[in-house]
Protein backbone atom coordinates (compact mmCIF):
# COMPACT_ATOMS: atom_id res chain seq x y z
CA UNK A 1 0.00 0.00 0.00
CA UNK A 2 1.70 3.43 -0.65
CA UNK A 3 3.00 5.75 1.97
CA UNK A 4 2.37 8.86 0.05
CA UNK A 5 -0.82 9.80 -1.98
CA UNK A 6 -0.47 12.79 -4.32
CA UNK A 7 -3.31 14.28 -5.76
CA UNK A 8 -3.17 16.60 -8.71
CA UNK A 9 -6.14 18.95 -10.00
CA UNK A 10 -5.89 19.86 -13.68
CA UNK A 11 -7.98 23.09 -15.20
CA UNK A 12 -8.27 24.84 -18.37
CA UNK A 13 -9.68 28.09 -19.22
CA UNK A 14 -9.89 29.97 -22.69
CA UNK A 15 -11.56 33.24 -23.56
CA UNK A 16 -13.16 32.21 -27.22
CA UNK A 17 -12.19 29.26 -28.49
CA UNK A 18 -9.42 29.57 -29.85
CA UNK A 19 -8.27 32.56 -27.82
CA UNK A 20 -6.17 33.86 -24.86
CA UNK A 21 -6.39 30.75 -22.43
CA UNK A 22 -4.59 29.27 -19.11
CA UNK A 23 -4.09 26.08 -17.69
CA UNK A 24 -3.76 25.63 -13.72
CA UNK A 25 -2.16 22.83 -11.26
CA UNK A 26 -2.94 22.02 -8.06
CA UNK A 27 -0.91 19.50 -6.43
CA UNK A 28 -1.63 18.04 -3.09
CA UNK A 29 0.47 14.93 -0.96
CA UNK A 30 -1.67 12.92 1.50
CA UNK A 31 -0.38 10.69 4.41
CA UNK A 32 -2.52 7.38 4.98
CA UNK A 33 -4.65 9.23 7.33
CA UNK A 34 -5.83 11.55 4.77
CA UNK A 35 -3.54 14.48 6.44
CA UNK A 36 -2.41 16.93 3.64
CA UNK A 37 1.66 17.16 3.86
CA UNK A 38 2.13 19.45 1.41
CA UNK A 39 0.43 21.37 -1.60
CA UNK A 40 1.41 23.36 -4.99
CA UNK A 41 0.14 25.19 -7.21
CA UNK A 42 1.24 26.28 -10.82
CA UNK A 43 -0.49 27.90 -13.90
CA UNK A 44 0.62 29.01 -17.40
CA UNK A 45 -0.77 30.26 -20.36
CA UNK A 46 -0.75 30.62 -24.52
CA UNK A 47 -1.82 33.62 -26.27
CA UNK A 48 -4.02 31.72 -28.43
CA UNK A 49 -5.02 28.42 -27.83
CA UNK A 50 -8.47 26.19 -27.06
CA UNK A 51 -9.76 25.28 -23.79
CA UNK A 52 -9.25 21.65 -24.87
CA UNK A 53 -5.79 21.93 -25.44
CA UNK A 54 -5.36 23.93 -22.28
CA UNK A 55 -7.04 21.21 -20.02
CA UNK A 56 -4.35 18.78 -21.85
CA UNK A 57 -1.70 20.87 -20.70
CA UNK A 58 -2.60 21.05 -17.55
CA UNK A 59 -2.76 17.36 -17.42
CA UNK A 60 0.63 17.23 -18.98
CA UNK A 61 2.21 19.63 -16.40
CA UNK A 62 1.14 17.15 -13.69
CA UNK A 63 2.77 14.43 -15.07
CA UNK A 64 6.13 16.69 -15.87
CA UNK A 65 5.96 17.94 -12.68
CA UNK A 66 5.93 14.04 -10.40
CA UNK A 67 9.18 13.31 -9.47
CA UNK A 68 7.58 9.63 -8.50
CA UNK A 69 9.24 7.55 -6.12
CA UNK A 70 8.74 4.08 -5.12
CA UNK A 71 5.62 3.87 -3.32
CA UNK A 72 3.74 7.21 -4.45
CA UNK A 73 0.49 7.21 -5.69
CA UNK A 74 -0.70 9.64 -8.39
CA UNK A 75 -4.91 10.57 -8.94
CA UNK A 76 -5.43 13.39 -11.32
CA UNK A 77 -8.60 14.71 -10.70
CA UNK A 78 -10.41 16.61 -13.92
CA UNK A 79 -13.68 18.37 -14.65
CA UNK A 80 -12.55 17.83 -18.55
CA UNK A 81 -14.46 14.82 -19.97
CA UNK A 82 -12.28 15.19 -23.25
CA UNK A 83 -9.29 15.14 -20.94
CA UNK A 84 -10.42 12.05 -18.57
CA UNK A 85 -12.11 9.70 -21.65
CA UNK A 86 -9.75 10.28 -23.95
CA UNK A 87 -6.70 8.83 -21.95
CA UNK A 88 -8.92 6.12 -20.28
CA UNK A 89 -10.96 5.20 -23.26
CA UNK A 90 -10.15 6.88 -26.48
CA UNK A 91 -6.50 6.85 -26.81
CA UNK A 92 -5.87 2.93 -27.42
CA UNK A 93 -8.83 3.20 -30.59
CA UNK A 94 -7.00 6.61 -31.85
CA UNK A 95 -3.36 4.74 -32.22
CA UNK A 96 -4.65 1.76 -33.65
CA UNK A 97 -6.55 3.72 -36.27
CA UNK A 98 -3.51 5.53 -36.87
CA UNK A 99 -4.64 8.75 -35.05
CA UNK A 100 -7.98 9.03 -36.39
CA UNK A 101 -11.50 9.07 -34.40
CA UNK A 102 -14.07 6.71 -35.55
CA UNK A 103 -15.50 9.24 -37.60
CA UNK A 104 -11.77 8.60 -39.95
CA UNK A 105 -11.01 12.45 -38.89
CA UNK A 106 -7.87 12.83 -37.55
CA UNK A 107 -7.54 13.52 -33.63
CA UNK A 108 -7.07 16.78 -33.00
CA UNK A 109 -4.60 17.84 -30.46
CA UNK A 110 -2.61 15.15 -31.57
CA UNK A 111 1.07 16.57 -30.27
CA UNK A 112 -0.47 16.88 -27.03
CA UNK A 113 -2.13 13.59 -26.48
CA UNK A 114 1.30 11.98 -27.94
CA UNK A 115 3.23 13.85 -25.24
CA UNK A 116 0.91 12.56 -22.46
CA UNK A 117 0.26 9.58 -23.37
CA UNK A 118 4.34 9.24 -23.48
CA UNK A 119 4.37 10.47 -19.94
CA UNK A 120 1.54 8.57 -18.41
CA UNK A 121 3.22 5.17 -19.97
CA UNK A 122 5.89 6.03 -17.13
CA UNK A 123 3.63 5.44 -14.47
CA UNK A 124 0.47 5.07 -12.77
CA UNK A 125 -2.14 7.07 -12.71
CA UNK A 126 -5.85 7.20 -11.64
CA UNK A 127 -7.99 9.28 -13.74
CA UNK A 128 -10.94 10.88 -11.67
CA UNK A 129 -13.84 13.15 -13.20
CA UNK A 130 -15.18 15.92 -10.82
CA UNK A 131 -17.64 18.12 -11.63
CA UNK A 132 -16.61 21.63 -12.35
CA UNK A 133 -17.80 24.07 -10.06
CA UNK A 134 -19.19 21.92 -7.43
CA UNK A 135 -17.24 23.56 -4.78
CA UNK A 136 -14.89 20.65 -4.52
CA UNK A 137 -11.01 22.90 -2.96
CA UNK A 138 -9.24 21.28 -5.42
CA UNK A 139 -10.85 21.54 -8.51
CA UNK A 140 -11.76 25.10 -7.59
CA UNK A 141 -8.21 25.92 -7.02
CA UNK A 142 -6.82 24.49 -10.63
CA UNK A 143 -9.75 26.43 -12.11
CA UNK A 144 -8.84 30.08 -10.66
CA UNK A 145 -4.91 29.38 -11.61
CA UNK A 146 -6.40 28.56 -14.99
CA UNK A 147 -8.38 31.67 -15.02
CA UNK A 148 -5.41 33.48 -13.77
CA UNK A 149 -3.41 32.03 -16.27
CA UNK A 150 -6.06 33.55 -19.45
CA UNK A 151 -6.16 36.44 -17.65
CA UNK A 152 -2.66 37.26 -18.21
CA UNK A 153 -2.34 35.99 -21.91
CA UNK A 154 -5.32 38.15 -22.46
CA UNK A 155 -3.19 40.75 -21.51
CA UNK A 156 -0.41 40.00 -23.38
CA UNK A 157 -2.50 39.47 -26.31
CA UNK A 158 -3.43 43.43 -26.07
CA UNK A 159 -0.08 44.54 -26.27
Amino acid sequence: MSKLRIIAYTDGACSGNPGPGGWGLYFKAENKKGEILKENKFYGNEVHTTNNRMELIGAIKAMEKLNQKNGVSLTIRTDSTYVRKGITEWLFSWKKNNWRKSDKKPVENKDLWEQLDKLVSKHSVNWEWVKGHSGELGNEIADALARKGRDEAKTISQL
